[in-house]
């Protein structure tokens, strides 16, 4: 909970609007599935706290979409209809592309560890480990050309091996 704290203290009410605004632009609900979307209550919470180790970038990143709404329309993201926001939305991801790609990761991943979507895909709501997952046996010979090629690292210095 303190890495939610840390971040809603770099970003007003205004821009939290537009990051939910955002999260729910990247993954909308889906009523034929009965999913939630990224804005919803936990999901978005999640999106908040796995942010604040960006915070500078996240806030940075709202202030410019700000910019563009206010370019395009004269007024902030989150009061603008639907198509303004996804114009606007588009103009940022164009212009902020590594800001924008922070943004649909941190969202993206939020949303598939959501036991509700989990759920939903028939995905296990447990952790990989330890249990593990079965893995069919595949066909190892076709690791035999990699196996065949010179080694890509340098020996070591002191032992002369690989």
């Amino acid at each position: 909970m303190m890495s939610k704290l840390n971040i809603t203290s770099q970003l007003s009410d205004s821009d939290i609007r537009d990051l939910k605004i955002l999260a729910a632009m990247i993954v909308p609900a889906s009523k034929d599935y009965d999913l939630p979307g990224a804005d919803d209550p936990l999901i978005f919470d999640d999106i908040l706290a796995a942010a604040a180790p960006h915070s500078a970038t996240i806030a940075s990143a709202v202030q410019a979409l700000n910019t563009i709404a206010r370019d395009l329309q004269a007024t902030g993201f989150d009061v603008l209809a639907v198509e303004q926001q996804e114009t606007s939305a588009d103009t940022f991801r164009k212009h902020h592309a590594a800001e924008a790609e922070l943004l649909e990761a941190l969202t993206v991943q939020c949303y598939y560890r959501d036991e509700r979507v989990k759920n939903n895909l028939d995905m296990d709501t447990r952790p990989p480990f330890p249990a593990g997952f079965e893995l069919e046996q595949g066909d190892w010979s076709l690791l035999d050309k990699v196996r065949e090629r010179p080694a890509l690292y340098r020996a070591d210095s002191e032992t002369g091996k690989n």
